[in-house]
């Protein structure tokens, strides 16, 4: 079975987690926030129990919402798992990753062009000077 979301940018065909197969603990918070991250569970540690795959969720102060997103990144991780390079994400993912490195390249080429047209100039210069002075 595979659930798509509506209203989402980008849509992947993820699995649909059985509640029985994950062990989902609550645990206090780490780093930056002060009292209200340490003294509140509002960590969210999921487990899929045939995987073994293990997400840790604190992304936001609220319990329910760091909830919501341990199990969006817990399909995504087991569809990764199950599909493993023929996944919708990684398949995404390396193509965002060709066209940042297309991008790139263009750019270089294009101050590569800038630096050659300005040397150009810059001996052009150098030589219309000397030829005024000379004459």
């Amino acid at each position: 079975m595979c659930i798509v979301k509506a209203g989402k940018k980008s849509q992947f065909d993820l699995p649909v987690l059985n509640e029985d197969e994950l062990v989902e603990q609550f645990v206090r918070g780490s780093g930056p926030g002060g009292q209200a991250t340490n003294k509140t569970s509002n960590c969210v540690v999921l487990k899929h129990i045939p995987t073994g795959i293990t997400v840790k969720c604190h992304q936001t102060r609220s319990l329910d919402t760091n909830r919501k997103r341990a199990r969006e990144i817990m399909r995504e991780k087991v569809d990764i798992a199950c599909k493993g390079e023929k996944s919708d994400i990684l398949v995404k993912k390396k193509e965002s990753v060709l066209k940042k490195q297309e991008k790139r390249r263009n750019a270089n080429k294009n101050l590569e062009k800038k630096r050659r047209f300005k040397e150009e100039l810059a001996a052009e210069s150098k030589l219309g000077n000397n030829t005024i002075q000379n004459d």
